[in-house]
């Protein structure tokens, strides 16, 4: 295989086509680092295991459906434990940061890690940082050991407090420096993985022997390239005991009406499945599909029928939705997400004020808004086996010396993706691919986009893909600088 690296990519490149987004290692930077046996291959819990270690050629394609003439595509490196690490057991000292909402599951997280650094690598320096990235530089440190963290997975939230925005890279590195820490393990979204990049970045520039590593931690699963983000499974789970409430509240009164009210700022990922798994909903309203209220074909209209064929209807709606029908709110947070406007309350209201003015018509719209409950819940089962997968793909990898990536689950593998990919876009419902159908399908909602706006939707969409693959090409001719690999 040919190795080819640009600024901040490192690309893998064989025969038919196979293309390895890799992640950096120690080595790229800090070369003749010694090398160590992994503790695990005298670890009991392992020894039934026919092959100790991941081969280090060992990755997982982007995307597994082809054609037979295809070129096999974009890889990622294949996460696990590897035969030789760079750290021994007794020079580490990790942290971790959690950063930015709430998301179930974050305590596990948490848990995991601090479990596989002790016993699978013997490590016991752990420190959580408290607060978010402002704790790197405030001095608040929480010691982590196993008898500390034994039964944090039971509770919703992070005991290490989180905060959005205040992120300094100087001063955080200096913090780094100065506590003589060498693993950082951040969790967070979209915007504290952008922040993990740049913090990998000065750490690179410093020549240090610090592993910056990232899990993905966002509720509305809108995380790129991974199969979906922890916590998600719960979301859709907590969020269909709001469906069933307003279900049981709508059927109970003449015209009855239950609107729920779900997270999903820029994705509507889990107002879709949570539709789709309570088969309760008549009406899913999500950011990537606009609809609108009056005329033939609107959402009013739709309500109507819907009252006089069966007396009552539930409708959900993702908090991003609609927001271009309100007054644009300018404002922003901490971590620079625009403030968005409450359009459960106000087509609440708009829903009320037209059957009310224009058709003279008596409803009972009861209007839930479980969004803060759903977030601060525990993990289920579901995610709290995905979270476990996820730490100690993580500190795998840390303890391998690779850096400056995130883990995540890529077609059921849990991989090593670099930052960039991570960070390239936000993960969105595409409407006009078959899960979104197989909604429309099941609630008999309309879709209230012309075919114009359909095949626009699906001109953007192959764009982009094109794009991306254009700019593969591109990347892989324009590489000149050989990174070997390791």
């Amino acid at each position: 295989m040919e190795s080819n690296g640009i600024s901040e990519q490192k690309i893998v490149t064989g025969d038919f086509g196979y293309i390895l987004q890799d992640v950096p290692h120690l080595t790229d930077y800090i070369p003749d680092l010694p090398t160590y046996s992994n503790p695990l291959q005298d670890n009991p819990a392992y020894s039934v295991v026919k092959q100790y270690f991941v081969h280090v050629d060992d990755s997982v394609p982007e995307k597994i459906v082809v054609h037979k003439d295809s070129p096999r595509g974009i890889h990622f490196r294949r996460a696990g434990p590897r035969q030789k690490i760079y750290f021994e057991p007794d020079e580490v000292r990790a942290c971790i940061v959690t950063c930015g909402g709430l998301c179930p599951g974050l305590n596990t997280v948490i848990r995991e890690i601090v479990y596989s650094l002790y016993h699978m690598y013997g490590v016991t320096r752990v420190l959580g940082i408290d607060g978010g990235y402002r704790g790197f530089y405030a001095r608040n440190t929480i010691p982590l050991t196993p008898k500390v963290v034994n039964d944090i997975h039971k509770r919703g939230g992070t005991i290490l407090g989180t905060s959005r925005g205040g992120h300094d890279t100087s001063k955080i590195v200096h913090s780094i420096q100065d506590r003589g820490i060498n693993q950082v393990y951040i969790i967070g979204g979209d915007g504290t993985q952008k922040g993990a990049s740049v913090i990998f970045e000065e750490v690179r520039r410093r020549g240090l022997k610090v592993v910056v590593a990232g899990i993905p931690k966002t509720i509305d699963n809108d995380i790129p390239v991974i199969d979906r983000s922890f916590g998600f499974d719960t979301a859709v789970e907590e969020a269909q005991r709001a469906i069933n409430a307003a279900h049981v509240e709508a059927e109970s009164v003449e015209n009855g009406i239950g609107l729920v009210k779900l997270m999903g700022r820029y994705s509507g990922f889990i107002a879709m499945y949570a539709t789709l798994a309570s088969r309760d909903v008549d009406c899913c309203l999500i950011p990537e599909s606009p609809f609108y209220l009056d005329g033939k074909g609107g959402l009013y209209e739709y309500i109507e029928k819907q009252l006089k064929e069966n007396g009552h209807m539930v409708i959900v709606i993702a908090e991003g939705a609609g927001q271009e029908l309100l007054s644009e709110s300018m404002q922003q947070d901490a971590s620079g997400n625009k403030l968005l406007q409450d359009v459960g309350l106000w087509i609440s209201q708009g829903i009320k004020d037209y059957f009310s003015k224009q058709k003279k018509m008596t409803i009972n719209l009861k209007y839930i808004d479980p969004t803060y409950m759903i977030r601060a819940v525990p993990g289920n089962a579901s995610d709290n086996v995905y979270c476990t997968l996820l730490a100690q793909s993580v500190v795998h990898g840390a303890m391998a010396g690779y850096t400056g990536y995130t883990s995540g689950l890529v077609n059921g593998r849990q991989t090593y993706i670099p930052f960039y990919r991570i960070n390239e876009k936000q993960h969105k419902v595409v409407i006009t691919d078959r899960m979104w159908a197989r909604l429309l399908s099941s609630t008999n909602q309309p879709s209230f986009i012309s075919n114009k706006e359909v095949f626009e939707d699906r001109k953007e969409h192959i764009s982009g893909e094109k794009k991306n693959e254009e700019t593969q090409l591109l990347d892989d001719e324009n590489c000149a600088d050989v990174v070997p690999e390791n």
